[in-house]
């Protein structure tokens, strides 16, 4: 158990890091970013979200339901969207509430809630592939496994952080805010390790829900601010980012 634990701590912390160095980028800005180049952050964060949802979460969610032949593959991936995106409309209320009249703030903690969401079940899914390992399962299945997450994760710290400083957050409180969202990874991963035998069936459901939860702030939030030339060509290369890592890593 104990090397389990290690080995999960070890491959999760090199994913929570990789989000933390895509945070990073923002600290390349020196100042305020300019209205265009602030569509284009909006624009980069929306399609890097899109494409997550669907190859790093939806695609994963089926098939992994499909393996367990429990429930038409189907079922979970929409369930756990429908879920996930119930969620994020039942916390974007409710923010709206604590906080009347800060659509910054409801934005920017809507946009952390769903990143770090969507980190739980990765961070999930590279714990148990180190606890499955130290069972003679592979493990350079599941260090591939983390560096493919890990190198997704840079774009994704990327997609919080931006934004963050486009809503006016000093570079360094928009970086903090990017790097706390993959903190979660080795918390869950470590967890997983804990709970191992209940925790894989839920693993469908985890990822779609994510999904929902991650589509919702792109259509609510991202895409509305972002719209305009420099936006969609920000979506388009944000989307191509995610999809082309998550396609040659996946």
């Amino acid at each position: 158990m104990l090397r389990a634990l290690g080995w999960a701590a070890g491959g999760t912390g090199f994913t929570c890091l990789m989000t933390t160095l895509g945070a990073a980028m923002v600290l390349c800005f020196p100042g305020e970013a300019k209205p265009g180049l602030q569509k284009g952050m909006l624009g980069f964060a929306a399609g890097v979200m899109t494409a997550a949802s669907v190859w790093s979460l939806l695609l994963p969610a089926i098939d992994q339901a499909d393996a367990m032949e429990s429930l038409p593959s189907w079922v979970p991936a929409g369930l756990g969207l429908l879920l996930g995106a119930v969620f994020l409309a039942v916390l974007d209320g409710w923010l709206g509430k604590l906080r009347k009249g800060d659509g910054a703030w409801r934005q920017n903690a809507l946009l952390i809630a769903a990143i770090t969401l969507h980190n739980i079940p990765e961070g999930m899914a590279v714990g148990l592939a180190f606890a499955l390992a130290t069972q003679k399962e592979s493990f350079a299945a599941a260090a591939a496994l983390a560096l493919g997450i890990g190198i997704q994760n840079f774009p994704e710290g990327a997609a919080v952080s931006l934004p963050l400083r486009q809503e006016g957050y000093s570079r360094w409180k928009s970086f903090l805010g990017g790097s706390l969202s993959g903190v979660v990874e080795p918390l869950f991963g470590v967890l997983v390790v804990l709970v191992a035998h209940w925790a894989q069936p839920l693993m469908p459901w985890l990822l779609s829900f994510a999904a929902g939860a991650m589509l919702y702030v792109v259509v609510e939030e991202l895409v509305p601010q972002g719209q305009g030339k420099t936006g969609t060509w920000g979506f388009v290369t944000g989307f191509l980012v995610m999809m082309t890592l998550d396609v040659a890593l996946g």
